[in-house]
């Protein structure tokens, strides 16, 4: 990585701004591609980058490269892609159209298919797969909330990329099971169309035995959908993922007492996914539920709460109000 070139977010969003400005703050040259809104916040504010255990860090305006413009990858050593997953292959090409051929591509995107949309639309470039862990809040003023904990995993390769990447208080570590990483954080990643049919705070909701339960239940249908497909995952918790939905159901007592402290959570923590209904942007629910909805009917099996939970954030992505601030036997039907 060379330091004159920049690492260049692809669609500053959140996600994209807190590791962008972590990065910056570092020391390394980062250019942020975003919405004309996130530009101008950050011009006016610069970044201010804070987190639940107490990190808060600002990155002035003027240590950052900001543009709406593609050409910004002409010169760029690592693309981050932050984009929406409906948007990666709008991404890929433009990539394809402004970048060098020995800038390396990671997606640090939800879902466990982005990669290889990138892969297949940018044959000549080296494409790495990634998860971040953490849910980031966007406060406005350029403030971005790190609201939950978590290492970022990065596929490794040759070159270390993962180790090019961490720095402090922003650490990224390679994994040689990339797949299996993204299919547990999709396991994971399940609670956030629950969360925001509740808008309840994540730390709230998941206090609650029935939410819980309906999450369990949730993965119950996931982790049957992925042996027919013969496709394992790697927990992002210490708790394995077969055994995650008999933790998931126990009673709030016990369940404090024995997941208690491997959950780290902000107060006011919301999922990514109630956001979107917030903002009244599309969600990522098809990449989400719609992968195990995906293959339950290529295998023919039957997953009824995903079908139902599907129903709903659409209904609610058309409503166009918000979260529609449901209750567990509501979204059970």
């Amino acid at each position: 990585m060379s330091p004159t070139r920049p690492i260049v977010v692809a669609g500053a969003g959140s996600i994209g701004c807190f590791v962008g400005g972590m990065l910056a703050d570092a020391g390394r040259k980062v250019a942020l591609l975003a919405r004309p809104r996130v530009i101008a916040d950050i011009e006016r504010n610069g970044l201010r980058l804070t987190s639940f255990e107490g990190l808060d860090r600002r990155v002035p305006a003027d240590r950052l490269l900001l543009s709406e413009d593609n050409s910004v990858f002409a010169d760029a050593s690592i693309i981050l892609v932050t984009v929406k997953s409906a948007d990666t292959a709008s991404i890929a090409d433009a990539i394809a159209q402004h970048a060098p051929r020995d800038a390396v591509i990671v997606s640090l995107q939800n879902g466990v298919g982005n990669a290889a949309v990138l892969r297949q639309r940018l044959k000549d470039w080296t494409v790495l797969g990634g998860m971040v862990p953490f849910n980031v809040l966007a406060s406005g003023d350029g403030h971005f909330h790190r609201a939950t904990s978590g290492v970022i995993a990065l596929e490794r390769d040759q070159a270390g990329t993962a180790d090019r990447l961490s720095v402090p208080d922003l650490v990224v570590r390679a994994t040689d099971n990339m797949a299996g990483v993204q299919w547990g954080k999709l396991l994971l990643n399940l609670n956030n169309a629950l969360n925001a049919l509740s808008g309840l705070p994540l730390r709230e909701q998941l206090s609650q035995r029935a939410w819980r339960r309906l999450l369990a239940d949730q993965m119950t249908e996931a982790l049957a959908a992925m042996k027919a497909e013969g496709v394992s995952s790697v927990s992002s918790t210490p708790v394995p993922a077969g055994l995650t939905p008999h933790l998931l159901r126990l009673p709030d007592a016990l369940f404090r007492a024995l997941a208690g402290s491997t959950i780290k959570i902000d107060a006011h923590a919301r999922s990514s996914m109630w956001e979107d209904l917030q903002r009244g942007r599309r969600t990522e629910i098809d990449y989400l539920q719609g992968v195990i909805l995906e293959i339950a009917e290529r295998r023919g099996l039957k997953v009824p709460l995903t079908r139902r939970i599907v129903a709903l954030i659409r209904a609610a992505e058309t409503a166009g109000k918000g979260s529609p601030g449901l209750m567990p036997d509501q979204i059970r039907g």
